[in-house]
């Protein structure tokens, strides 16, 4: 196994040397599932969809957070419709910068936003090992995120894999991948 970990990390430094883009693996072997052009799609009409999200009648207050989301993070809950179905999803406002705190992020949190994340419930089979949840990182601006290696950050992001979203939230207590109710 440890061969396989330096050979990877080898391999890696060796593309990023060259200028050629590599994308990890699952540990099926196959390419990660997420980040296709129908997975941007997607999360691009999910931002459209959630065009004014910060008024939703069902958010939190600005809260400590922690890696990878933020020193602060704000939840949100609503249904949007994307392509005439309706969907549940989840946004978290991520928030970091030099020094701040609680209150400065709750006076201004468009000064301290870095990052919104969100997960959407699809349709039954889209992911049936993860309860169908897709997920999607945006920038700010509300463009999709890349990770290091230039994948989007959207769609079964980091499936099969140990660290991610989905590795993560699958910890979350009674199986549905959400923490807000543990």
């Amino acid at each position: 196994m440890r061969i396989k970990v330096v050979l990877g990390a080898l391999v890696t430094v060796a593309a990023i040397a060259t200028g050629v883009v590599i994308f990890p693996a699952c540990s099926s072997g196959m390419p990660m599932p997420f980040g296709e052009e129908e997975d941007v799609a997607f999360a691009d009409a999910v931002w459209k969809a959630m065009d004014g999200y910060e008024m939703w009648k069902m958010q939190s207050d600005v809260y400590p957070g922690g890696t990878p989301h933020g020193m602060f993070v704000k939840l949100y809950y609503n249904m949007v419709t994307v392509d005439g179905t309706p969907y549940h999803v989840i946004v978290k406002d991520n928030f970091g910068g030099e020094g701040i705190d609680l209150e400065m992020v709750s006076a201004d949190p468009a000064t301290y936003l870095m990052a919104v994340t969100i997960m959407v419930q699809r349709e039954a089979g889209y992911d049936a090992d993860n309860n169908d949840w897709f997920w999607a990182k945006y920038m700010a601006d509300g463009t999709v995120d890349k990770n290091p290696q230039g994948m989007m950050l959207a769609g079964r992001v980091a499936k099969g894999m140990d660290m991610g979203c989905i590795a993560c939230h699958a910890n979350a207590q009674g199986g549905d991948y959400l923490f807000t109710n543990d």
